[in-house]
């Protein structure tokens, strides 16, 4: 019998090997022709947005199945007794959406008139039914020290390999207020995009409903409709307007809001889409959007967020427009960080003219992973391959320190920015615990794929 297994093992070829070309495991978790995700009368998909003002307001987003229409959100001061009192009741505009899971119905509520630095108790209505009561601060004053993260692209494999960092993430971040995602949320395009973001949403729902989302639109969230013909054209898909109630103060696009920006105390967010730039022609219209939200800027700190780089760690992929048009107002007026996802590698760099900000980052916290270019290495540092991550950003009063964690937590790259008022900001390196350089280990990387770590 001994004999028997270890001849059946010897057949076998080595998965462990480095070097072995394998085939990627399936996209998500879902058996094909599974409708695992179809929407029912239970609210799911609950996600709460900042409002331009986070102090005084948030969005809620949701999704039920067809039989509920316009229903109702309550919130109400938490206490700490279970009689949650007399809520607030605010009545959701609907929108259905049809999908290889079925149809849908999409709610979203803007909630308003709220106060500053307070615990909030809600919960959306689905079919004869609830979602459970849900808790959410809204941000506090410019004084007040701000926990936030930042993920770079989740967009494959959601539930099987996303998950674990955002739990990992909450170990690290406990008092997070507001989570930031720099675009490619879901890969979409396969015929199962709404499973996809089920499992976005399963991965993520530990932060969805308890702090303020800010999403970054990534190419993926675009499709291309008319492909290989003379009337080619990106395409917002069709999940992104219903799914994040997003603030509509950006430039103005068909079909909903892609740039936004917002504040959280003191902290200015602004989003930037990069695809629509690159590849729909709107780069000067977003850059004069841009200067104007960034010379309004009251705050000692801001943060822009975008999906494709403007340095990028991979070969080939010099995004002209964003350089040309975007980069200067960023640097003209002293951006903090600008971070992005895009190109599945880790790479940081500062601003070309040497000061301490703009410091430039791209990050990755899903399963997909490409190699990095030779440039990078010689250009970017830290830099990585094959390594999932998430960051934690602190602010408190003249420091923002930044922190890049693995997905098993350990410390990958920090640094810290200070204000140091009329002198400007200075940036300090912070190397004490942090782990060494990683790099793919595979000479012949998924499918033969030369640029590809990991699919």
């Amino acid at each position: 019998m001994l004999a028997g297994l270890l001849g059946l093992a010897s057949a076998m070829p080595c998965m462990a090997e480095a070097g072995d070309a394998r085939d990627p495991e399936p996209n998500t978790l879902v058996p094909a022709g599974v409708r695992h995700h179809a929407a029912t009368g239970f609210p799911d998909r609950i996600v709460a947005t900042p409002a331009e003002d986070a102090a005084r307001g948030f969005a809620v987003a949701w999704r039920t199945d067809v039989r509920v229409d316009a229903p109702v959100l309550e919130i109400v001061v938490a206490g700490d007794s279970p009689d949650m009192g007399t809520p607030r009741r605010l009545t959701a505009a609907t929108q259905a959406l049809e999908t290889e899971n079925g149809r849908a119905h999409h709610h979203r509520v803007q909630v308003e008139g709220l106060e500053p630095g307070t615990l909030y108790a809600y919960r959306v209505q689905g079919d004869r039914t609830w979602s459970p009561w849900m808790q959410i601060r809204t941000a506090g004053d410019a004084t007040e020290p701000l926990e936030l993260l930042y993920f770079g692209d989740t967009q494959n494999k959601n539930a099987s390999l996303t998950t674990r960092v955002v739990r990992e993430a909450l170990r690290h971040a406990p008092d997070a207020r507001l989570v930031l995602y720099a675009g490619d949320l879901v890969s979409g395009g396969d015929g199962e995009d709404d499973t996809e973001w089920g499992e976005w949403f399963e991965a993520t729902d530990a932060l969805s409903t308890t702090m303020m989302s800010a999403p970054a639109p990534g190419n993926h969230e675009y499709f291309e409709e008319f492909e290989d013909t003379p009337r080619e054209r990106r395409v917002l898909g069709a999940h992104w307007p219903l799914q994040f109630a997003l603030p509509s103060n950006g430039i103005e696009t068909p079909g909903a809001p892609t740039t936004y920006w917002f504040d959280y105390q003191d902290l200015r967010v602004v989003v930037i889409d990069g695809t629509s730039a690159l590849d729909l022609g709107t780069a000067t219209a977003q850059a004069r959007w841009l200067d104007g939200v960034l010379a309004a800027n009251p705050h000692r700190w801001s943060i822009v967020l975008l999906h494709q780089p403007f340095y990028s760690p991979r070969a080939d992929r010099d995004n002209v427009p964003l350089q040309v048009e975007l980069q200067p107002v960023i640097e003209r007026h002293g951006v903090d960080l600008v971070l992005q996802g895009h190109d599945h590698t880790y790479g940081r760099r500062g601003a070309d003219d040497g000061g301490a900000t703009p410091v430039y980052v791209v990050s990755v916290a899903g399963a997909k992973q490409y190699r990095l270019s030779p440039d990078a290495k010689e250009t970017m540092a830290p830099v990585a391959e094959d390594t999932q991550l998430f960051q934690v950003i602190r602010i408190d009063g003249d420091r923002l320190r930044y922190e890049a964690r693995t997905a098993t937590g350990r410390l990958y790259d920090a640094f810290e920015l200070i204000d140091g008022g009329t002198g400007g900001k200075q940036r300090q390196e912070l190397t004490e615990g942090r782990i060494g350089e990683r790099l793919c280990p595979r000479a012949q990387t998924l499918k033969g794929r030369a640029d590809r770590c990991w699919e």
